[in-house]
């Protein structure tokens, strides 16, 4: 039996020292059901009671005045005394980049709004990781590397400013929006099907197809707008913290962190646009011992995605994601509520999905990759999960996944010559669906797996799906039923 979760998370708590220990512990509440597997304690941030205030540092929230400097003393203030609180008041605060340090807690007041600049002079050129593989990107606005023990929280909202950022597709919106986007300034396509920010966005779109990755002769401060940051980007950081603030309006992804350990997410919100670009919640890649409670989705791509880097780059690493419940959240629009993949390369394992709630998503559940990959996802367990007004699959894998929306999805057809299965075959098996309830969906469950190494050991039990089309299973060996029904009838 696994151990108790939460017990090893409040007896964690008492590292504690921005908070009482009575308070702490009061937040963390039980979780419902047994974990099916062996999930190692989190620990908590320490960050010690000392704590330092924004406008201490000449910052004027009038949401003009740029207060990166302001930010970059503080936290050397903090650094200097061993660690503690940045306290951020009510108020407007216009900045650049923000470097968070070990030992640190960035902390919005309910009237606090950071609001970062679109200026790229104040986002340098760096080496890092986007997408699963190793590429120079724009600085992240909030990032940190190496950190240990670091926290954002409060009620305020941290706005990442993307829309100068990002590419706008004509046929994901109105007129209200398109107008007015094409009227500042940009270039638009040839077919004036998509708007850019500039022409070096441009020239390297057009280089880089559907990607992300442009042609690598050319120059990078003339295509800096396509280097679009994502907006919290934590790298190799330990025992992280992100409790009761709005993250919206990112450049490219929202939340991003990659190859870290211990991360609690609570109470979160997350927000953008619906037609947003890369537009994604929290992508959680290649990470260990992450809990994810409490929190709502609103944005643009896959809302709460797992991921382990791509291809040769994500096997190289050779990390994988694992150890991860993510409870009692709820997602509106996304192109998947729950997601793995399709960087996955240096596999998944160990995922408890359990009371969340899709509501009017592209996708509920999601598994997706394609070959060439590699990796190997498996024991992944899905309880509880209640859907209404799905666009497309209630539960999809698609093994064969391009680079689109699945409502977007043109089925491969399987040929004839099947390929060899070696390290570039990506492999899923061993995962669990029960109480899955979905109210409206074209689609309740489609499999597509590979004929080479077909997906399998898929059990759903005592689920219920009214949808257009029932269930289409492809390159899938020993996917049982048990108590399942498909608009009333038994499969």
């Amino acid at each position: 039996m696994a151990k108790n979760f939460f017990n090893t998370l409040i007896v964690s708590a008492l590292c504690i020292f921005t908070l009482s220990c009575a308070e702490r512990s009061n937040r963390l509440q039980p979780l419902a059901g047994d974990i099916p597997f062996d999930m190692p304690a989190i620990a908590l941030p320490s960050i010690p009671a000392n704590e330092v205030v924004l406008t201490d540092f000449g910052a004027v929230g009038d949401g003009k005045t740029l207060c990166t400097e302001a930010f970059e003393k503080a936290f050397e203030k903090l650094s200097e005394m061993g660690g503690g609180r940045l306290m951020v008041p009510d108020g407007i605060w216009f900045t650049g980049p923000i470097g968070l340090r070990s030992h640190t807690e960035l902390h919005l007041s309910d009237n606090a709004i950071i609001f970062f600049s679109a200026d790229q002079d104040l986002y340098p050129i760096i080496e890092t990781n986007f997408e699963g593989l190793d590429m120079q990107r724009c600085i992240s606005p909030i990032h940190a590397e190496g950190a240990t023990d670091i926290a954002i929280t409060g009620k305020g909202i941290i706005d990442g400013n993307g829309t100068p950022w990002r590419e706008l597709k004509k046929r994901k919106v109105g007129d209200d929006i398109w107008k007015p986007t094409v009227k500042k300034g940009g270039v638009l396509s040839d077919d004036g099907s998509v708007w850019y920010p500039d022409e070096g966005y441009k020239k390297a779109r057009l280089t880089a197809g559907s990607l992300n990755m442009q042609d690598p002769s050319l120059d990078l401060q003339e295509i800096k707008t396509f280097l679009r940051p994502v907006l919290v980007s934590l790298r190799n950081c330990e025992n992280i913290l992100l409790e009761g603030a709005t993250f919206q309006n990112s450049p490219a992804w929202n939340i991003h962190p990659l190859w870290c350990k211990n991360l609690i997410v609570k109470d979160i919100t997350v927000r953008n646009p619906h037609y947003s670009t890369n537009g994604d919640g929290i992508d959680i890649e290649a990470c260990e011992n992450v809990y994810v409670t409490g929190s709502s989705f609103d944005v643009g791509d896959d809302a709460i995605c797992i991921k382990s880097g791509k291809d040769a780059d994500g096997r190289r690493y050779g990390k994988a994601c694992r150890n991860l419940v993510i409870e009692n959240c709820t997602v509106y629009h996304g192109h998947g509520g729950f997601v793995i993949g399709s960087e996955m390369s240096g596999g998944v394992e160990f995922v408890l999905v359990t009371d969340c709630k899709f509501i009017g998503t592209d996708v509920g559940l999601r598994f997706k990759s394609t070959r060439g990959r590699g990796g190997l996802v498996k024991d992944i367990w899905c309880r509880n999960i209640y859907m209404k007004d799905i666009v497309a699959e209630a539960v999809t894998f698609n093994l064969y996944y391009a680079g689109v929306a699945s409502t977007e999805r043109a089925d491969a057809a399987v040929e004839e010559t099947l390929p060899p299965v070696d390290e570039t075959t990506p492999e899923f098996r061993d995962m669990h669906f029960e109480g899955i309830h979905c109210a409206g969906a074209k689609q309740a469950i489609y499999i597509n797996g590979l004929p080479e190494l077909p997906l399998r050991n898929v059990d759903f039990k005592n689920s219920n799906f009214t949808a257009t089309k029932g269930v289409e299973i492809n390159g899938a060996e020993n996917i049982t039923f048990d108590g399942v029904t498909v608009n009333g009838e038994t499969l």
